[in-house]
């Protein structure tokens, strides 16, 4: 059996598909390696909201990151279709992001304007201007900002609709082929070494989320980058109580179209434990129950985790190995993983290919915030 190719991408989540894609859709011979199952950790328990101005204020480089991949969605979600048959279940139907206090309403105003000059769509409504819109929302609502458009995915079907269409186009994906090392030659990667043996590429991109770092320090390359536990839970409810996803720095709710509503998410940090807490579910409950008093009428469905890779200065890394030339790394998207997933894929696509991206990506290199010591080849 033929062991060599274009690429090799380790990782299959929704950015390893996502680069996948890219690269068959380019005509490249593509080998997708996941030491699990596909899409199965941060990926598949991801809310998927396409929060580009609901969570970033609209100034630095992740939120210029941010919108240029919100932007590409909906000709994904025909091209996904077309190629794979699956549906992302993509909603524009645009976010709420909730003032409860005077402080959080003072916020938004300084928030929108800078949106605003950014050539962004933020609209500014009072506690009665949003039960307006969505009139499940509690009284304690004293403001919002609308966010046209930012939306959600379903995420697993994201993630599936990258993979599927990447192994349509002709990519090998291979679930439980853990990749233990590197190999390398003249400061080159030639390949890596898995559990069920060697393949060959001169190009290999790391893309295994949280996990990452655990691998790259093989090379003694040490990434600022830490494991973020979130626990999330759904329900069902009889009739839809919400159009829009409701969204505070707290807690969000994010109504899918089979009639559930995700509730997320804790964060805590610095642990790889999978384990729901009542701590965290009971928390969530709360703040869920304050926005959306109504939710409590909903139909109990099931609770999970997912751990979401963060880096030190809050930006995910992008691009090749400072040292090792072929050698690739994108991981430390956070809560973005799912919004930054089309960009993501296209970048790495291009700088594979030896092409300039189309969008500025010098704020994410690898050697930003690196320590390295003396190298030990795979």
């Amino acid at each position: 059996m033929n062991k060599t190719y274009d690429a090799i991408i380790v990782g299959g989540g929704v950015n390893g598909g996502s680069i996948a894609f890219n690269l068959a859709k380019r005509g490249m011979k593509v080998l997708l390696l996941e030491k699990d199952r596909l899409a199965s950790k941060a990926s598949g328990a991801a809310a998927g909201m396409l929060g580009a101005q609901a969570e970033l204020d609209g100034e630095g480089p992740l939120f210029q990151l941010a919108r240029t991949s919100r932007a590409l969605f909906s000709d994904l979600a025909d091209e996904l279709k077309m190629t794979s048959g699956v549906d992302i279940e993509l909603v524009n139907k645009g976010m709420l992001r909730l003032a409860l206090t005077d402080r959080e309403q003072q916020e938004h105003h300084r928030i929108s304007e800078i949106h605003k000059q950014n050539g962004e769509l933020a609209e500014l409504l009072t506690g009665k201007e949003a039960r307006r819109r969505e009139p499940a929302l509690s009284n304690e609502v004293i403001g919002a900002m609308y966010l046209e458009k930012d939306g959600q995915v379903a995420a697993p079907q994201l993630a599936l609709g990258f993979l599927k269409s990447a192994s349509a186009l002709g990519c090998v994906i291979k679930e439980y082929v853990e990749v233990h090392s590197f190999h390398f030659s003249n400061g080159k990667v030639t390949g890596v070494t898995t559990n069920e043996g060697d393949y060959m590429s001169s190009n290999v991109v790391v893309t295994g989320g949280a996990w990452s770092e655990k691998l790259l320090m093989k090379i003694s390359l040490q990434l600022k980058m830490y494991p973020v536990k979130g626990e999330c839970f759904s329900v069902r409810t009889e009739f839809p109580l919400l159009s829009s996803t409701i969204f505070t720095p707290g807690c969000y709710l994010v109504p899918k179209k089979d009639g559930r509503i995700i509730i997320g998410a804790t964060v805590i940090p610095n642990t790889f434990n999978q384990q729901v807490t009542l701590e965290g579910i009971f928390s969530l409950m709360e703040n869920a129950k304050r926005l959306v008093p109504s939710i409590l009428l909903g139909e109990w469905e099931r609770a999970w985790t997912g751990i979401r890779p963060q880096t030190a200065d809050g930006l995910p890394y992008l691009g090749e190995h400072p040292d090792y030339r072929g050698l690739f790394i994108a991981t430390g998207h956070f809560r973005n993983g799912i919004l930054l997933s089309p960009i993501t894929g296209e970048v790495m696509a291009d700088l594979i290919e030896g092409k300039s991206p189309s969008i500025d990506i010098s704020s994410f290199r690898i050697d930003r915030s690196t320590r390295k010591n003396n190298p030990i080849m795979g």
